[in-house]
């Protein structure tokens, strides 16, 4: 495979989307013998981390706008460091939250405007979409209860929060179903992992 891909893994808080992406990386490393690059938002190496430290953890009052702008920092830097430049060198390049999670929890869970945050995502990440986003979908009391009692600061919010965001991803799927697949993520870790596989051989 000489064509690089970019697949983004979506999803709230617990819905073991992490967990898929690992098991993805290694297949394809082991089993496709592909080169797999394995980042993440907010959070890539680097000037992510402390971007990164500063979302989920800094504990004064952050506003919903700064939020949303250290979210879009954080990805410009991901976009422009590790994603471009991998994808172009042929290489999969799987990453851990991007652009839709922007969408559903500064939209539709934090009310902002979606038309201006698509904008703004569109600046950030130079207008690349993903080639494949999966959302890994389950209800919220149990990513409530996978998340368990140390939480960071997004993962402290409501019930209602955590509703409107899973609403917005579901909503954001119909909206582009031919680069977003929702996955059922309430089953064994195994059978969702044959889906995620399945998945990445359709890809053209």
């Amino acid at each position: 495979m000489k064509k690089g891909y970019f697949i983004t893994f979506e999803g709230v808080d617990g819905c073991g989307k992490t967990t898929q992406m690992k098991l993805l990386a290694d297949y394809l490393r082991d089993e496709k013998d592909l080169c797999v690059i394995e980042t993440r938002e907010p959070g890539a190496k680097g000037l992510g981390q402390k971007i990164r430290e500063i979302l989920l953890n800094y504990d004064g009052e952050v506003s919903s706008q700064c939020e949303t702008f250290l979210f879009l920092a954080d990805r410009a830097q991901n976009i422009d460091t590790i994603v471009n430049p991998a994808v172009e060198a042929g290489k999969i390049v799987l990453c851990d939250r991007h652009t839709d999670s922007t969408v559903a929890y500064q939209g539709y869970g934090r009310g902002l405007d979606i038309e201006e945050i698509n904008m703004l995502n569109n600046i950030a990440t130079r207008r690349r979409k993903p080639d494949l986003t999966i959302v890994f979908d389950i209800d919220i009391q149990t990513s409530m209860e996978r998340v368990g009692k140390d939480k960071d600061r997004m993962e402290t919010q409501g019930v209602e929060f955590f509703n409107s965001v899973r609403d917005g991803y579901l909503k954001l799927a119909e909206m582009d179903p031919d680069r977003i697949k929702v996955v059922n993520a309430a089953r064994p870790i195994g059978d969702i992992h044959k889906d995620v596989i399945k998945l990445f051989d359709e890809l053209d």
